[in-house]
């Protein structure tokens, strides 16, 4: 049991334990060394029996390097990801229309995003809110130079339609039941 390597490599019933030559146990980075050498002879004695047996060993292709274009190993940009995903999984169309709401100053100039914003984006169709009513008629008049930019902006065929709406005017409804029609409203003096 002088040979490391050969109590190493042996397979007995009970716990190896590998002995160097002055016969005490091996331990630490010798027990390492002993473990390392006999994995090495081991497969060194594996690649004798397949030669001798005709066994084509075939040598290690070595991975090569990516080149200078861009590869899927290559560390990625994180919107490059998120854009492939998006792709894959079919939210492209969700995401362009957000862009309508994220870009809409950009989209449509500084001026008009100031008194007009998106409201809702459903079905090609771009639900758009004026501050005032002359806003809502300017919006309609300029409502094909708007769909033209946008859809140079962010993408054709995101926005179809563009539905303008004037300011919101207060509810007189107070609470889930009301009665149909004008009702009661002499309270005013």
């Amino acid at each position: 049991m002088d040979n490391p390597t050969a109590s190493a490599g042996r397979s007995t019933a009970g716990p190896v334990h590998p002995v160097g030559s002055d016969g005490a146990a091996l331990s630490g980075p010798d027990l390492a060394r002993a473990a390392l050498q006999a994995a090495r002879e081991q497969s060194a004695a594996r690649r004798r029996d397949a030669k001798k047996k005709g066994v084509g060993v075939r040598p290690r292709r070595r991975r090569g390097w990516s080149g200078p274009g861009p590869d899927d190993r290559d560390p990625q940009p994180l919107g490059r990801l998120a854009a492939r995903i998006a792709k894959e999984r079919g939210w492209t169309e969700h995401l362009s229309g957000g862009q309508v709401f994220a870009k809409w100053a950009a989209l449509v100039g500084g001026d008009v995003a100031e008194h007009t914003k998106p409201v809702a984006l459903k079905d090609g169709e771009l639900t758009v809110q004026a501050q005032s009513t002359a806003w809502a008629t300017q919006l309609r008049l300029l409502q094909r130079q708007i769909l033209k930019r946008i859809s140079d902006g962010v993408g054709r065929d995101v926005v179809r339609r563009i539905k303008v709406q004037g300011p919101a005017a207060p509810s007189w409804r107070h609470g889930p039941r009301h009665v149909p029609g004008r009702g009661p409203r002499d309270t005013y003096g």
